[in-house]
This record gives C-alpha cells, sequence and structure tokens, in this order.
C-alpha cells in the first residue's frame, strides 16, 4: 500500500470539494481548482476527510494512488494559501521591469523580451532585480517560472542570468592565463 495514498486528508475550513464521478473540484477563499482522477481510482469525501482508493495491485494502480492523493492535497493549499515563486535577475545591465500585467526583461539581448501573465498567475517586481511568481495552482506557477529562467539560464562563469531566489550557481574557473 502506498504510505503517501493511504494517509487521509483533512478538510480546512473554508475549503468545499465536490467529487463528480472522475472528476474533483476544490473550491477556496483564492480560487477554484478542477483534477480529472484516471480509471482505477477512487476519491471519496466523508466526514471532513478525503480518502484516495485503488482497487487492485497493479502497476498504474499503485503509481497513480500516491499521485492522486499529492495532487488533491497540493489543490487544498493552492485554493486556501496558494504558492510563490521568487526569480532573480543577476547581471550588469539585466533588469526587470512591470508593464501591466506582463513582464519586460532587458538580459543583454538586441531586444528586451517580453513575458505575459498565463491566466491566474500574477507577477510582482520588487526593485529591478526580483519577480515573484503567484497563483493558486502549483503546477502552473513552477511551469511559469521555469519559462522565465529558460530565456537566461545563469552561466557558470560569472553567474550572470535568471535564477530561482536561494539557488546556488556552480561557477567553473575562466581560462587560465600564461
Amino acid at each position: 500500500m502506498s504510505r503517501i495514498g493511504r494517509l487521509p486528508i483533512e478538510i480546512p475550513a473554508g475549503v468545499d470539494i465536490k467529487v463528480d464521478g472522475s472528476e474533483v473540484v476544490v473550491k477556496g477563499s483564492k480560487g477554484e481548482l478542477s483534477l480529472e482522477i484516471p480509471s482505477p481510482i477512487e476519491v471519496k469525501v466523508e466526514d471532513g476527510t478525503v480518502t484516495v482508493s485503488r482497487p487492485n495491485d497493479e502497476r498504474e494502480s499503485r503509481s497513480l494512488h500516491g499521485l492522486i492523493r499529492t495532487l488533491i492535497f497540493n489543490n487544498i493549499i493552492g485554493v486556501t494559501k496558494g504558492y510563490q515563486k521568487e526569480l532573480e535577475v543577476v547581471g550588469t545591465g539585466y533588469r526587470v521591469v512591470a508593464k501591466g500585467s506582463n513582464l519586460e526583461f532587458a538580459l543583454g539581448f538586441s531586444h528586451p523580451v517580453n513575458v505575459e501573465a498565463p491566466a491566474g498567475i500574477t507577477f510582482a517586481v520588487e526593485g529591478q532585480n526580483k519577480v515573484t511568481i503567484t497563483g493558486i495552482d502549483k503546477q502552473l506557477v513552477g511551469e511559469t517560472a521555469a519559462k522565465i529562467r529558460k530565456i537566461r539560464p545563469p552561466e557558470p562563469y560569472k553567474g550572470k542570468g535568471i535564477r530561482y531566489a536561494g539557488e546556488h550557481v556552480r561557477r567553473k574557473a575562466g581560462k587560465a592565463g600564461k
């Protein structure tokens, strides 16, 4: 039995969970998220808890059991507290500016790079080199942060680029002089 999958999920106050066939809808103070449940997995809501069960011990059922429980738990956290990722822009002349709900990066290219906010995601800029990405969907927040980081990932020689807050960039020695 999956150690994570068998744990019941406590439903906090202010969160409403509905199971409609193969779809689980989680509503909270910050919004609403839905999750499609694959066929062998069963989700039940009773007595203020959510339980996820599987009918058999086949490989597919075992692999989905803990995953579905974790995804439901992430949705509950998302609609109550939300998720956020912080990025830092490091480098001489590198900066970020908020243009409405979008971002404009100056990263040493010949042109500024514009990033549009997906639905459900908000950007906050602190100074000229810090960006905070917030939203209720953990997967969408992480994916948006990864796409922004991909524009100019930190390089190992000078450490310039876009990095996650607190990320350690392993540095390399440059050319050895004569």
